[in-house]
Parts: structure tokens; sequence; C-alpha cells
């Protein structure tokens, strides 16, 4: 399924918050699927005897879309293995199969007091006043209520994996679906028709989205459907028969229903708890003039960005079926941000972009860099890495060396200590590329799709000229914590379909314990010119890692540093993890923050417990115009795939000729 894509009117869309998908692959057995199925599906979900007791209670429902959206995450629950695991074919009781083991029927119990939840839900709806559109909200209730009227089973005890026709035909009482006619003309919304779905608000809209899929979960006359005995089944009778949606969701049945079978846990396996030792000592920053003969100059910082914003609004337009209510202006709230960046272009190709127009910005051949760095912890390459990648793709015939960093949101200091290790060999200029791509990588998890966005950056950094001053002046790395902490952003994550998650009290710890750790340290290094006190007191501007501004601001004060010290990008960009630093210095540069020469304090943390920071000199000059991708992209996709990037067999056959 796409993670995103732009509609015929513009928007932006995410398949996948109102289109259940599960990963089988990474589920082994049923006591792991109820866990996902909890999380996704029952957490949020109020039951029919739940709706009904808020109801008569009186005290919950204020608006008629606090009703209509229990009403939908209720049918959500209801339909939560019908919708991710099999499609529903009517099909004439003669022609089923009866001895196959892909094809099932699903048994049902009758809806308790059916009538009086229907009827409570229909009487609060019309005595409860509009939220923001009558007319719009009246269609979508009409909509979600011919699902809810015409809902026949109960949903507590429903199980994941349904009878075979064989096995229910061995118990005849049993229940199960059944229409007296069947019409396969009977009118759905289209795929296109649902991504088109447009309202003024954008709480309806996602609404309007989820009443649209529930509506095609039953793609039948409604008021045919009734639950009928297996035994009292005639020939011409249909019976709604379910297949599994896909080689996984069968394999899967299979593994569950035959003992024995040994199941593979796909989990972190080796993560435990264990006591974290600080070391034997502290690490000391690196001070570049003294450590280093060969010192480091920044001749050149280009940035590229997604062309595609994703405002807050686009995040509730796309409320996904598990997530907790929150409106735009709560999501700039908590975390500092008002839009972020995707890009339907591969990773692979915002980073050549960022290369190219570095190197020309510093204007430098490719065959003069003698090595290349690739700091990034959103690659679905191994090989070749992306740093042998790009060498090839800016056509260099041999480098001494190109890695990939993984060093996550301290992609910039990690990548400049080890360029500025490099300078020491090859005396020659190093290419640092920082660049993530999480917009494929989000799924349905909510903090990470607030927060995460698409860039890229590329650094130039040169020997200096004998008797010229060095731009890089303090570095320093850190890596490690409490178990907790490491495993406080994971991807892939096979306990959320492998997409990204954030764990949000562990990131807020590590990043406490760490800013703390560095303004420390810098209240007590020297200032490299001898005229502040201290390091910090020369400190002209701090660009910090741009995750999560409320945080970071909190944080920092904590830390002894004022608000008007900082400055952050984040709020039109999002976090791009390693190329956050260097796109805010950019920024900075353009918002004419930085119209001088300028000592930047550069403090990054993330993923893994890392951290890190640069103490260096930006020279506006040094900042290269502004690229974006737009050009590369189309202003409107439909469910038509991008044509970006060559794709890996074409690679192959460029690569043999």
């Amino acid at each position: 399924m796409q993670p995103f894509l732009i509609n015929s009117h513009g928007r932006m869309v995410f398949p996948s918050n109102f289109l259940p998908q599960l990963d089988f692959s990474v589920i082994d057995d049923l006591d792991q699927l109820a866990a996902v199925i909890r999380r996704d599906f029952e957490a949020k979900a109020p039951s029919g005897t739940e709706i009904l007791r808020r109801i008569e209670a009186g005290d919950h429902y204020s608006t008629r879309y606090d009703l209509m959206r229990d009403v939908a995450l209720n049918l959500f629950w209801t339909n939560r293995f019908a919708m991710t695991m099999y499609e529903k074919r009517p099909t004439r009781w003669r022609d089923v199969p009866r001895h196959r083991d892909d094809v099932f029927l699903p048994v049902l119990t009758p809806w308790e007091d059916a009538e009086r939840k229907v009827a409570a839900v229909q009487e609060s709806f019309a005595a409860l006043p509009e939220t923001w559109n009558r007319d719009a909200e009246e269609r979508i209730f009409g909509v979600l209520f011919d699902v809810l009227r015409h809902r026949r089973f109960h949903a507590t005890e429903l199980p994941a994996v349904k009878p075979t026709v064989a096995e229910i035909l061995d118990q005849p009482d049993s229940l199960t679906y059944s229409l007296a006619s069947y019409d396969p003309d009977y009118p759905v919304y289209g795929y296109q028709q649902i991504l088109d779905t447009g309202e003024t608000a954008p709480e309806l809209e996602a609404l309007h989205r989820w009443a649209m899929v529930l509506h095609n979960q039953y793609p039948w006359d409604r008021t045919q459907t009734r639950l009928t005995p297996v035994s009292e089944l005639r020939d011409e009778d249909y019976v709604v028969v379910f297949h599994p949606r896909s080689r996984e969701v069968l394999d899967f049945i299979r593994r569950a229903t035959h003992s024995g079978t040994a199941a593979t846990r796909h989990s972190l396996g080796t993560s435990r708890a264990v006591e974290a030792k600080p070391p034997v000592r502290a690490y000391s920053p690196v001070r570049v003039r003294e450590r280093f003969s060969v010192l480091p100059k920044l001749e050149a910082l280009a940035v590229v960005k997604g062309e595609q914003l994703c405002t807050n609004d686009d995040i509730i337009r796309n409320t996904a079926y598990n997530w907790s209510p929150m409106s735009a202006q709560e999501i700039t709230d908590k975390t500092g941000i008002e839009s972020r960046v995707y890009s339907s272009r591969p990773l692979e190709d915002l980073a050549l972009e960022a290369a190219r127009t570095a190197l020309e910005h510093a204007g430098r051949r490719p065959e003069e860099i003698g090595a290349v760095l690739f700091c990034t912890c959103t690659s679905t390459r191994l090989m070749p890495s992306l740093a042998t990648w790009l060498s090839g793709q800016l056509g260099m015939q041999q480098t001494h060396a190109s890695y990939d960093i993984v060093a996550a949101c301290a992609g910039l200091p990690y990548g400049l200590a080890e360029a500025t290790r490099l300078l020491q060999e090859v005396e020659r200029p190093v290419l640092l590329v920082c660049a993530e791509k999480f917009s494929d990588k989000i799924g349905t998890v909510r903090p990470a799709r607030m927060i995460f966005g698409d860039g890229a950056a590329a650094l130039v950094i040169a020997p200096t000229a004998p008797g010229e001053q060095t731009d890089i002046e303090v570095l320093q790395t850190y890596a490690s914590g409490p178990v907790s902490e490491v495993n406080s952003i994971v991807w892939p994550n096979p306990e959320f379909d492998n997409n990204i998650t954030v764990y949000g009290p562990e990131v807020r710890s590590l990043a406490g314990r760490y800013l703390k750790q560095m303004i420390e340290e810098l209240g007590v290094e020297p200032d490299p010119d001898g005229v502040a006190p201290t390091l910090l007191d020369s400190i002209d501007l701090i660009v910090p890692h741009q995750a999560n501004k409320a945080m970071v601001i909190q944080l920092a004060g904590a830390a002894g540093i004022k608000r008007d010290q900082l400055y952050f990008n984040i709020e039109p960009v999002g976090n791009t993890s390693a190329a956050s630093i260097p796109l805010a210095i950019a920024d900075a540069k353009a918002d004419g923050v930085i119209n001088e020469p300028l000592r930047v304090f550069a403090p990054g943390f993330g993923a893994g417990a890392v951290g890190g920071y640069a103490v260096l000199r930006i020279d506006p000059a040094v900042v290269a115009p502004e690229a974006t991708a737009l050009s590369a992209a189309p202003a409107v996709m439909t469910s038509g795939s991008v044509e970006a990037a060559a794709t890996p067999s074409e690679n192959v056959h460029a690569a043999f000729a």
C-alpha cells in the first residue's frame, strides 16, 4: 500500500489509515495477533453495550461527531478480522467448495439487545447539536447508521480463524450469514472516490472515509441479511464465504491451526533489562585544533527538502481508526510542528541531488573527493551501501573510503567526527551526506506520523590551507544508556507491522540526560579563541536537532539554555533525524539569522540512545541556494505509482550492460 498520495483535489491521503492492513509475515501465532488486534481495534473502540451505557448515562456525548466517531470505531472493531484477514465473497451455497482448507464460513451469534442499541444511537444523534456542518454530519451518519442498524452479530467473542466449510458442516446448528438474493453490482464506493472525499472540517473528512470503507464491508442489500443455521441453507441461498486476503494470511492460518508447528518470534529478542553502568571515566570533548594536524574546513552545505507539504490538517484529515482524538492545534502545541515535508522520490535521489549541489557550490570535481560518508537511519539498501552507491552515481572512480553511518538524529556530529578523522588519512575533501526518508515507514503510528519528515543535506569538508583557521572546533559523540532508552525509537518494529515506533517518555529521558551533559561540558571547556570565559559563553547560536520543539525548549531550559538562544525550523519541516541540523542551519541562513560567520553549537540525540554535538563556525557563504525536489515530482498523484528512480532490476541491467 502506498504510504501517501495526493488526491484529485491536491490533498494528501494516507490509505493505510482507513484501509486496515496487517503484516502477517511478522505475526507468528494467535496470541501475537490478539495483542495487535487489542492495540489497533479494541483499545480505542467501545462495544455496543458501552455506547448504549454512555447514551443512557447522558454524560459522554456532547456533539454528533463524538457519537459518530464511537459508532465508527465500534464497526471497525466488529470487522477487525474480516477486514484484515479475509475477502468476503457472496456465493451460492450449492457452489461453495466443501473440502478446501482455504475457504471459510463465519460462525456468528446474534447481536444482543440490538434493537435497543440501534434506536438509542438514532435518537441520540437527532438530539445532539452539530459539531461543524449539519449537512455533512447527517450525510456521514446516514452511511454509518445504515451499517450499524443492519449489524446482525455479536462481536465480542469473534475468532480470528474461521471454520472451513467441512468443519462448519460438522456443526449443523451453527449460524452463518445468508442472503436471499445478491446483486454483484450493488453500489460500493470506489477507491478513487474514497481518496477524493473532501470535507471542510478535517475531522469529518477522516470520518467520511471511515464510513465509506465500512459500507464497503457489506457489498450487498443489507436488508436481505440474516443468520441461518447451516443445516437450513438451501442450494439457491447465498452465503458469505471468507477467502484469505493474501498468501501471508493463509500461511498464518495454517501456522495457527496446525499443532506442533514451531513458531519463530519476530522481536528484538536479545533485548533484556540489564543494569547500565557508567564508563570508568568520562569521554572528553575532542578539541580539533589540539588533536589533529589536518584541520577541517566547511566548503559547502546544500539541502533538499521533500516536495509535498503535510500539514497538521492533513494529519487530522487522515486520522486512523486506532488513534485517540486530537486536533491540528493540539499537534502544534504538543510538538511545535505545523507541517512536515514528504517526498515521492527515493532516499537515494534526494541524497544524490544534495551531493551534486554541494560539490558544485564548493567548486569540487568528483575525482577530488577522498571519501564519502552517508548518515541515515532510514535506508533500505544494504548492498551496495548508500555511500558507495553515491560514489558510483557521482562518477568517482575510487575513494579511500565510502560507507554508511547509522547514528540517527546524531548523524551530523557523528559524520563530522568521522570526516575529521578521515581528513588525517586522505588530506583531501570528504563528502558527508545526511538524509532520511520517513514518510514510507510510518504506517498508522500517530506519534511518528506527527513528527517525522523527509530531507537531505550534503557537506563538503576539506583540509584548511596553511595558516587558515578550522571551521570545526569541538566534537563529541556518545552512545548507549538504559535498554529502555536504547530501544526508545525502533524501526523496523515487528510489533507494529515493521513500521517506525516512538516511545516518548524514553526519548525525553535520553534527550534530557544528554543535553544536561553537553551543557556541563561546554561550561568547563575553554573558548578556543581565549576571549570568552568558557566555550558555552562564546556560542552565538544553538541549532539543536529538530526533535520536538516543545520538548527541546523545556529540556534546554532545565539545562540552563534560554529560548532565544535556540533556532528552530521544525514548524514547517518536521523532524528529519540525521538531516535535521544541516537543514536548520540552511534555513537559519535563509531567515537571516546567520548573516555573518557565527559560532554554532549543534547538539543531536535520538534512536539507539546516541548523542553528540559539534561546535563549528558557519559562514553564510558556504550555504548553497536551496534545492527542492519539487521539479522531479508530480503535483498531483492518484493511485498509480510514481515514476522516479530506476528499479533495482534496471540498475542491474545497467551495471551489466
